[in-house]
């Protein structure tokens, strides 16, 4: 019997790990690995039509499983065009394993066409990148890069993989994977974190990354209720916590009002679960404020004491604490239901729509309240990065096991690959996404991905010919001198029509209706939307230029 490759060795382990899909644009460096997937009986290999399309679709299977998103890519080129899914990992705190294909063994290091050194290219923003020079490496390479992407605060790794090492026989046996257990904090610690909650009476519940999962979503409301804490989640982690549960504090995201600002910052303590605590949550470094008591729990050291000194830091898993505190007695000052009362009002005041009447066309609120009023309740919802979105952040209420993926990174085109991911995944749930017309024409040819697979993704386009979250800041800094922001676009209906995909345009408020009706229906959907732009301008920018 022959011995395995490298490359059937490495596939091996993935499914062995339950990798049940991986993603790709296909390349000769690679190849035999392609062939190792070749009929594999459980993974599946989607092909899509760009590597950032491809990487984007990894990590939005990553935030929908929990396990590493795995994307393939052949060298120089592709690893480049990959490199903003590695990115939006690192951010989002999402396990990514990106396999490139690499030059011949012999040619490393000696500037052969399409090489590239990709420990020092990803090192700055990768957890890990390793390179496989002997087919024997490759199994404890790939276990090594699975737990690297798993453990602590997940992220992205890199495994470099050499055409030639990948075709040679490999004879070493399979690594079995090695992941941490979570740790919970000390008894010490847990019995002091369980005084201090008693003891506040304005505290905070920071959630985060760490929460994102359904056993996590879980722990945080039993914990809440049971401690009755008010609950703030950190950037663009809306679906952690029930927004309409009298709990529910909002965000910490762009431009939080003031109030509500003003109001976090008169906490008497902040406990901050599974987060980094990074720029936009803590509103650019400036909350906790100075002489806030903070407990802060991260599965990493090296993010605890960063930038805010904590009273408690905890290396440990944030379920993990909230475990430890079950065996302690919940209590809370009489006036704390004054102070969660306050916080609740303050974000319903937030999520107020004021009705507008712009004279070029719907303003997009009413379409994200919309997908609000027809979203299936366990409903996933992707955006895209853009003004668009942020009525679906602060305007829509969001309910666990609804899902909203959106970029913590903030890269354009993530919408669309995200939902096709989420509609190969969850093919009985209903998959809506939102991106505007930026967005659409970087990664808007993966629904080419979707319609060959038979996903029915209900897309929502946003035309309002600009790159209107830029256009903002322009207007701000530079009122009346438009500069690089306008889009001259193509006639989307038909751009939709010819991914076969059954297209609705929305010109006015009188289309609300009909497309209520279609995101309600089943089957795939394109609705391009002709959006407001002066809906979303600083009001001295409102009017003809």
């Amino acid at each position: 019997m022959p011995t395995a490759t490298a490359a059937e060795r490495l596939v091996a382990f993935l499914a062995a790990q339950g990798v049940d899909r991986a993603f790709c644009v296909p390349g000769e460096s690679y190849i035999a690995l392609l062939d190792a997937l070749h009929a594999h009986p459980t993974l599946d290999l989607v092909t899509c039509r760009s590597e950032g399309g491809a990487g984007f679709m990894a990590v939005a299977d990553a935030k929908l499983t929990g396990r590493p998103g795995v994307v393939l890519v052949s060298r120089g080129p592709g690893a480049c065009n990959a490199s903003i899914a590695v990115h939006t990992a690192e951010q989002d705190a999402v396990p990514l394993i990106l396999l490139v294909g690499q030059v011949e063994k012999r040619d490393l290091r000696r500037n052969a066409f399409q090489e590239i050194d990709y420990g020092r290219m990803f090192g700055g923003v990768a957890k890990w990148v390793g390179e496989a020079t002997e087919p024997e490496q490759v199994p404890e390479l790939i276990a090594r890069g699975y737990a690297m992407a798993m453990g602590g605060v997940p992220g992205p790794v890199v495994l470099s993989l050499p055409e030639d090492v990948l075709a040679m026989p490999c004879a070493a046996p399979p690594v079995p994977a090695t992941l941490p257990r979570p740790a919970p904090p000390a008894p010490e610690d847990a019995a002091r974190l369980a005084a201090t909650l008693r003891a506040a009476e304005r505290p905070i519940l920071l959630a985060g990354h760490a929460l994102d999962s359904e056993a996590g979503r879980a722990a945080l409301q039993r914990f809440a209720e049971a401690w009755h804490l008010p609950v703030a989640v950190s950037f663009r982690r809306q679906d952690l916590f029930p927004n309409r549960h009298p709990l529910y504090a909002g965000d910490l995201g762009l431009r939080n009002p003031d109030a509500q600002r003003a109001a976090f910052a008169g906490a008497d303590l902040v406990l901050a679960l599974g987060t980094r605590l990074t720029d936009i949550t803590t509103q650019g470094w400036t909350w906790p404020v100075p002489g806030q008591r903070l407990v802060h729990a991260c599965s990493e050291p090296r993010f605890l004491g960063w930038h805010f000194p904590a009273e408690l830091a905890l290396a440990a898993d944030a379920q993990a604490v909230i475990a430890a505190l079950d065996a302690e007695a919940p209590g809370a000052p009489e006036g704390r239901a004054a102070w969660n009362a306050r916080l609740r009002a303050l974000h319903l005041a937030d999520c107020e729509v004021a009705r507008s009447d712009p004279p070029d066309g719907v303003p997009f609120v009413e379409v994200a309240k919309l997908v609000e009023e027809t979203a299936a309740p366990d409903a996933i919802v992707t955006l895209d990065a853009g003004t668009f979105g942020a009525p679906f952040y602060r305007k829509v209420s969001w309910t666990p096991p609804q899902r909203l993926l959106a970029p913590v990174s903030g890269a354009m085109g993530f919408g669309v690959p995200a939902a096709v991911a989420a509609a190969l995944r969850f093919p009985g749930r209903q998959v809506v996404c939102a991106v505007g017309d930026g967005g659409a024409l970087m990664t808007g040819g993966e629904l080419a991905v979707a319609v060959a697979r038979g996903a029915p993704v209900k897309l929502l386009l946003s035309d309002n010919g600009s790159y209107a979250s830029i256009r903002i800041h322009q207007e701000r800094a530079h009122p009346g001198r438009v500069s690089g922001t306008d889009l001259v676009n193509p006639d989307f209906r038909r751009w939709c029509e010819a991914f076969r995909l059954p297209v609705l345009a929305v010109e006015s408020r009188a289309d609300l209706p009909r497309l209520a009706d279609a995101l309600r229906a089943p089957g795939p959907l394109a609705a391009v939307v002709r959006t407001s732009l002066s809906a979303v301008l600083p009001p001295a920018a409102e009017g003809p230029e």
